[in-house]
């Protein structure tokens, strides 16, 4: 199984739109897609129509050991994407978790017993640095950055990438950047341009060639419960999300071919 950390401690970059809207492109073609909210705000599951009845297994549970990953997997109304939903209680595994010897390794422990039966797995963390994060990363072989296109997203840029390092050097040295996909661009906008080209300057070919613009529809969606691609697949904000699917799935091992 692929797995992918979407990931930046900057909350509202457009991060869990972006896991919600891959996770369902991807799915479409025909891969098998596991999506871990990981995100104590539980965004992610509210965007895919899981509401909070519904989610009395969730990551939390999965991270302290109450349950496994089949007992907490959700299937959700897009076919072949299922969902580890999260709850509020998520907020409080990172001191719980902390007096754990194996703390880091929770996650991913529970992705080798039993992630096989997905061919990719997206892992939407919480905007912010803490255990739940690293708990990701470490679970991971790569890292999306949903990057804004405003002047403090590259500040907090630098501390993502610190901490990317980190994990490679103490706990997981075959995490890599996959990639940087630039979002809430607004063309009209010249520090949105400026942004882009300074983000690219620094980065090179890691920043993805499709940037994700700003858009009503995409906004929308959550509210419906369903991802933007299925609230509204013709918008410019969908088609944007299905170019940048087509790039991922481009920068992904070939082991990750549907079935």
């Amino acid at each position: 199984m692929i797995r992918i950390a979407v990931a930046n401690q900057k909350g509202g970059v457009g991060k869990t739109t972006t896991a919600i809207n891959l996770a369902t492109a991807l799915a479409a073609t025909g891969l098998r897609v596991l999506l871990i909210d990981l995100d104590p705000q539980g965004n992610a599951s509210t965007g895919l129509g899981v509401v909070h009845g519904d989610r009395q297994r969730s990551s939390y549970e999965l991270l302290n050991g109450s349950c496994s990953l089949s007992e907490a997997v959700i299937p959700t109304r897009v076919p072949r994407l299922d969902l580890i939903a999260a709850t509020v209680d998520l907020s409080g595994a990172e001191i719980e978790l902390v007096e754990l010897e194996d703390r880091t390794h929770r996650l991913n422990d529970v992705l080798e017993k039993e992630g096989a039966r997905w061919d990719v797995c997206l892992i939407d963390c919480p905007p912010s640095l803490g255990l739940l994060t690293v708990n990701a990363l470490v679970a991971s072989q790569s890292v999306l950055v949903p990057l804004q296109a405003e002047f403090f997203a590259l500040e907090g840029l630098s501390q993502l990438l610190q901490t990317v390092e980190r994990v490679r050097a103490r706990f997981n040295p075959q995490l890599s950047i996959l990639g940087v996909a630039l979002t809430m661009f607004d063309r009209r906008n010249n520090l949105s341009t400026q942004v882009a080209e300074d983000v690219r300057a620094c980065l090179g070919k890691v920043v993805f060639d499709t940037v994700i613009p700003r858009n009503v529809r995409l906004s929308e969606a959550p509210s419906h419960g369903v991802p933007g691609l299925i609230y509204d697949h013709r918008c410019s904000g969908s088609e944007a999300y299905m170019a940048l699917a087509r790039e991922l799935i481009d920068r992904m091992p070939k082991e990750a071919e549907a079935a």
